[in-house]
């Protein structure tokens, strides 16, 4: 099929649509606005397992269509690429049969709820790849310009030898015990919970700003709150109930977890706090490396920004320098606006997806891959079986699926 700028067309198909598949919806619109790509990416279709909310979803955020099986999704040969936005304990499934059908996939991270689902899914994209088919793993905040100059920076020499890497990932929506029994909260759809769902995030910053591997860590992990209201329906209690008493169900993830970790050949160290009962942060991710020859530091609350300190200049004027990353020369800003107009968190996706339908486009591997994504569920993995075991370090597998 050829779109109307005459360029080929790329068929969408999305497995979700509430939060994440709200704004990967928005991604997929914004995108070909905005950056000149060789292939039009086309909202074919949305699946959802309710008929009624689906429909609506695909008439708020664009779809051309809806779908309710995500078998029949993906058997539609109007699509090229299904980009899977569901609870993690469906990744493994939906994404495999995408790669053996011959669709190019998106998945949002954590790749799965196991190392055993993530190395299950990596091999499929190992296989596919033969035939041309690609596979991504949305970590989107790699796609954020300050960050990505991070990487150029380090990539570049400017901090030499990293010697530590402090990560922290703070939100405060669990702090009332009264909020509802959440999938989020359920270790048979999550897998975890702050654990994977924030930390899959600063797990993969710091593998991604260094480019080395974490290959052990020490954990420790809590949970807060142990019970919740049942949401929905399932909060009206049964007859033997007082009417009084909402019905409960039990919190089976971690609450909050913290880590120390050992990052490279070299041993760089690491710490990593991640938490939802961060009472007054609402979503506050914060990562700092240290050098030889220097520093970075980068919140996402000022995401437009990026600290550099360069060790090297002059004592006297040394320090900190906050750097306005909105020119022209950053990355993926020559997309947007005049220096100085700042951009919002939204546009990490849209950069995500311009980035994917180029490789895909050019032939070419696209980063993060399946296997990066195996290689921050081991790390995960790794954290729970140390805080289960109270063990000192516990070893992160970095040999291939």
């Amino acid at each position: 099929m050829t779109s109307d700028a005459g360029r080929p067309t790329l068929g969408v198909g999305i497995v979700g649509y509430a939060f994440m598949g709200a704004a990967h919806a928005h991604a997929w619109r914004t995108a070909p606005h905005m950056f000149d790509l060789p292939l039009t990416p086309a909202m074919v279709a949305i699946c959802g397992r309710d008929a009624a909310a689906v429909r609506a979803a695909a008439d708020r955020q664009g779809w051309a269509s809806a779908e309710t099986d995500w078998r029949a999704l993906i058997a539609r040969d109007d699509i090229d690429l299904v980009d899977i936005c569901t609870p993690g304990d469906s990744h493994a499934e939906i994404a495999i049969a995408a790669l053996d059908a011959g669709k190019h996939v998106l998945c949002e991270k954590p790749l799965a709820n196991t190392p055993a689902e993530a190395e299950a899914m990596t091999a499929a994209a190992e296989r596919a790849v033969a035939r041309g088919i690609r596979a991504m793993v949305g970590f989107n905040y790699r796609r954020g310009p300050a960050l990505a100059l991070a990487r150029k920076l380090v990539a570049d020499g400017r901090l030499g030898a990293i010697r530590h890497v402090r990560a922290a990932y703070l939100q405060d929506w669990l702090t009332d015990p009264s909020f509802p029994l959440t999938w989020r909260l359920q270790r048979d759809r999550a897998g975890s919970g702050a654990l994977g769902d924030l930390g899959a995030h600063v797990i993969d910053l710091a593998q991604y700003l260094t480019g080395e591997p974490i290959n052990a860590v020490s954990g420790s992990t809590t949970t807060f709150v142990t019970e919740r209201p049942l949401p929905g329906p399932a909060a009206t209690t049964a007859a033997s109930t007082p009417a009084s008493t909402p019905a409960r169900g039990l919190v089976t993830v971690d609450d909050a977890a913290t880590f120390s970790a050992r990052i490279g050949a070299a041993g760089t160290l690491g710490t990593f706090e991640v938490t939802r009962f961060a009472a007054g942060r609402k979503n506050a991710l914060r990562i700092e490396l240290n050098g030889e020859l220097g520093s970075i530091a980068f919140d996402l609350e000022r995401l437009n920004e990026l600290l550099f300190h360069d060790h090297t200049a002059d004592p006297l004027t040394a320090g900190f320098t906050r750097v306005l990353v909105t020119e022209p020369g950053h990355p993926y800003l020559s997309a947007w606006w005049p220096p100085g107009h700042v951009l919002g968190w939204d546009v990490t996706f849209s950069h995500q997806v311009a980035d994917l339908v180029r490789a895909i486009a050019d032939g070419t591997d696209i980063r993060p891959s399946f296997a990066d994504g195996l290689q921050v569920q081991r790390v995960l993995a790794a954290v729970q079986a140390s805080a289960a075991d109270n063990s000192a370090w516990s070893p992160v597998p970095t040999t291939a699926p």
